[in-house]
Formats: structure tokens, C-alpha cells, sequence
């Protein structure tokens, strides 16, 4: 069994792979995860431009800085969610605050409100979309169709108590997406932590 600290070997050859300067890598990352780093710019921004522009910054600075990525720290997923939240919330800052300097309506306050709203908001995303298939599944049945614990153990074809345990493990880890006060991610950029 491998050490749990140990990188991922995807991981791990793919950073080997882009600190030697291969396109081909960096194509490969991007189809692989660009529809992730889309997803989670749009959710902080709500503008498909804008998104496809953090999208670009976040791998032009992967290509531009292989080494800022460490694989013994975490998942190159988690830290490309990391970054694109970073750059996101980045941008939302600086669009936002030159509306206001140009006499925008709001105020600062509603500005930081604004952009922690949009923190949660794409953290609860990125756990969805993280969380294993089985706990996803039974969410979308709970919030989407409007069921119960008994109606998603017979769409699931699990029992009750299955089918409870899910949904409880499943509203665990969302839960985590409001903790403004989260640790750093091992291996993001700083300023992450779950909150912006």
C-alpha cells in the first residue's frame, strides 16, 4: 500500500512533465481540467468572459511556473481550483472596486460581501463536483427531485440506512464550504483556505 503522503503518480508526472517545458502536457491538463477552472471562475464572476479570461491566466501561470505546483503538498486538482479561485476572486476585487471609484452604487462592505458569497458559492461547487459519485448522486436526488431519505434509497437501490449515511456525509463535507476561517490548502496559493 502506498504512503498517504505520497503524490499521486499522475500528478507527479505531469509536473515533471511541464517543469521540462512540454506543450503536449499542458494541452493534456488543460482538457482534463479547463472545464473545472471555467466552472469555478464563472461562479465567482457570473461572466462567461471574464471566466474565460481566468481561465487563460490560470494556465499561462501553470506553463510560466511549473514549480509553483508541489505534488507532495495535495492534488494538482485542489491547486488549480486553489489558483482559479485566487484569480477570480482577484479579478472580482478589482472590477468591482473600479466601479466603485468611478461612483458605482454599493460601498466596500457589499463589495467583501459580495465576494464572500461568490467564495462559498464556488467552494460548494468544487466540493460537489469532488465528492464521491455515490454522495453526489444521492444530493441531487435529496435537493434537485425533492426526495426523501426512503425515495433515495429506492432510486439508489440502497437501503435507508445507506441512503441516510450518504446524505449526512454528503451535507458534512458542503458544510465545510462556509468555514470562513478554513487552514491554508496544502500546496495552494495563499489566500485560499476555503474563504477568499
Amino acid at each position: 500500500m502506498a504512503k498517504r503522503d505520497a503524490p499521486l503518480r499522475w500528478d507527479r508526472k505531469m509536473h515533471q512533465r511541464l517543469a521540462r517545458g512540454e506543450a503536449a502536457a499542458l494541452g493534456e491538463l488543460y482538457d482534463r481540467f479547463a472545464s473545472l477552472v471555467h466552472g469555478q471562475a464563472h461562479r465567482v464572476l457570473g461572466d462567461d468572459r471574464a471566466a474565460d479570461r481566468v481561465t487563460r491566466d490560470v494556465f499561462a501561470h501553470v506553463w510560466e511556473h511549473p514549480d509553483a505546483y508541489d505534488p507532495r503538498q495535495g492534488p494538482l486538482r485542489t491547486w488549480l481550483a486553489t489558483l482559479t479561485h485566487r484569480l477570480a476572486v482577484q479579478r472580482l476585487r478589482a472590477t468591482e472596486t473600479a466601479a466603485l471609484a468611478r461612483g458605482g452604487p454599493g460601498t466596500t462592505e457589499e463589495l467583501e460581501s459580495k465576494v464572500r458569497q461568490a467564495s462559498v458559492a464556488a467552494r460548494a461547487d468544487y466540493i460537489v463536483q469532488s465528492m464521491p459519485a455515490p454522495l453526489r448522486a444521492a444530493l441531487e436526488l435529496a435537493y434537485f427531485q425533492r426526495r426523501d431519505y426512503r425515495q433515495t434509497a429506492a432510486d439508489l437501490g440502497v437501503t435507508e440506512d445507506e441512503a441516510r449515511r450518504r446524505l449526512r456525509l454528503g451535507l458534512q463535507l458542503l458544510s465545510t464550504a462556509r468555514h470562513a476561517g478554513a487552514p491554508e490548502t496544502p500546496g495552494a496559493p495563499p489566500g485560499y483556505g476555503g474563504a477568499a
